[in-house]
C-alpha cells in the first residue's frame, strides 16, 4: 500500500524560505511522475509543481515560477519543494501525490503560513 508523507511546513515572514519534503513508502517511486499541491482555505487544491520520473523534466504554475524548485531523490523515495521569496498567497496546505493525483494516496499534508 503507497503512503505519501509530507513534512517541513512551517510559518514565515514574507520572503522567506521553507524547504517540504515528501516520502514514500510502497509502490515503485521511480517510476512515477510525482507533484506537489496546494489547497488554501475556500479554494480548491492545485497544482504547483511536477517533476518526471527521472527528474530531468519539471514544471511549474505560473504563480510559484522563479520562486520554487522541484526535485527528487530516487533512492531515498523523496519528492522536495524549495520554496524562495514565499508571499502570503503562498499560504496553505501542501501535498505531494502523483501526477496526475492517485485518490487514495493524498495524505495529511504540511501546513505553509506567511506572515508577518
Amino acid at each position: 500500500q503507497v503512503q505519501l508523507v509530507e513534512s517541513g511546513g512551517g510559518l514565515v515572514q514574507p520572503g522567506g524560505s521553507l524547504r517540504l519534503s515528501c516520502t514514500a513508502s510502497g509502490g515503485i517511486f521511480r517510476i512515477w511522475t510525482m507533484g506537489w499541491y496546494r489547497q488554501a482555505p475556500g479554494k480548491q487544491r492545485e497544482l504547483v509543481a511536477s517533476i518526471s520520473s527521472s527528474g530531468m523534466t519539471t514544471n511549474y504554475a505560473d504563480s510559484v515560477k522563479d520562486r520554487f524548485t522541484i526535485a527528487r531523490d530516487n533512492a531515498k523515495n523523496t519528492v522536495f519543494l524549495q520554496m524562495n521569496s514565499l508571499k502570503p498567497e503562498d499560504t496553505a496546505v501542501y501535498y505531494c501525490n502523483h501526477m496526475p493525483p492517485t485518490p487514495n494516496y493524498w495524505g495529511q499534508g504540511t501546513q505553509v503560513t506567511v506572515s508577518s
